[in-house]
């Protein structure tokens, strides 16, 4: 039995912001509307007492070869020891034997590329035709990958970056300038992001709402991906309420950990009228068919998402003749 190992370097050459990669994305949001994919619950280890946590995320795609097991930690104790506060590797199975194929050794480039392009899967059915500003909350990676991945499906004029930490979101905003040849500024406030983008993303670890109903505005677009574990919130509950469509990647997993925590269950969540993203990816849904809606995605990462970059890191990898055999 052969294992191939591939480094973050060599995944980071085979595999970024590209039209494929976000086709393989996109089906695994179509694969799981479709009823295609076995994918258990998030595992979530608490490792408090050291101010960390692990989630293991996994799913399997019926008629696949292979399926990948993602281990992704968050220790934010590190950046005082010189070291990042979050990582992450990628096991991939034979989906035929269940012998390990393939040893992803990415930390946590593989994440932050997937749930940048299924921000842009979003705003691809969602977002309006017409973008002049994108806002984001955050300063972090996600930050960056957001609307980067954003310029796939929409051209825009100028991004406005608001965070806690004012060297971090200068940081950010001269980071993103450079990337997009684009204006990138640092706003005065959240308020003044809100109310100026047609495209807002928000993408902090916040656990009190920082987004309120009184400043979205008609034809505005939310991509929330902060929320992905209980307790966490960005958008209050009347954002939501006032969202003429209201996205998720997954019902359950969602009212668990994202923003529909603020409902009270299934119920709530159908008589809202939230639509899984797969089901407008699958053509079951139109997504947004009036400009003047106010549209909000609900974001916590699905494992089929990461058995879907993996897959198709690893196969560009395999033709590149990349990686180490063991």
């Amino acid at each position: 039995m052969t294992v191939l190992v591939l480094t973050e370097p060599q995944l980071r050459e085979c595999a970024g912001i590209d039209p494929a990669a976000l086709a393989a994305v996109r089906d695994a949001f179509t694969w799981l509307h479709e009823g295609r994919v076995a994918m258990p619950p998030v595992m979530h280890i608490d490792i408090a007492d050291r101010g960390g946590d692990v989630d293991i995320k996994s799913a399997y795609v019926r008629g696949g070869y292979s399926l990948a097991v993602k281990i992704a930690s968050g220790f934010f104790g590190n950046p005082e020891r010189g070291l990042p506060s979050s990582s992450a590797m990628v096991v991939v199975l034979s989906a035929a034997t269940g012998f390990c194929e393939a040893v992803l050794l990415d930390n946590g480039y593989l994440t932050d590329l997937r749930t940048g392009l299924a921000g842009a899967v979003a705003a691809e059915r969602l977002a309006p035709r017409r973008v002049r500003t994108v806002g984001v909350l955050g300063a972090g990676a996600q930050a960056r990958y957001q609307v980067r991945c954003l310029r796939l499906v929409r051209e825009f004029e100028r991004v406005l970056v608001k965070a806690r930490d004012a060297g971090r979101e200068d940081a950010c905003a001269r980071d993103l300038g450079e990337d997009l040849g684009l204006p990138v500024t640092v706003a005065t406030s959240i308020e003044q992001v809100v109310r100026e983008s047609e495209v807002l993303i928000t993408t902090t670890p916040s656990r009190e709402a920082l987004v309120v109903p009184e400043w979205l505005h008609p034809g505005q677009h939310v991509t929330a991906m902060g929320s992905d574990l209980p307790g966490k919130r960005e958008l209050a509950a009347g954002v939501l309420r006032r969202a003429d469509l209201l996205v998720c990647d997954r019902v359950s997993q969602c009212l668990a950990m994202g923003e529909l925590q603020s409902m009270s269950g299934n119920r709530e969540a159908e008589d809202a009228g939230v639509v899984e993203l797969g089901a407008i990816t699958a053509g079951a849904h139109p997504g947004r068919t009036d400009d003047a809606w106010i549209t909000v995605c609900d974001l916590t990462g699905t494992g089929v998402q990461d058995t879907a970059i993996a897959n198709f890191a690893l196969a560009r990898a395999r033709a590149a003749g990349l990686g180490t055999a063991f």
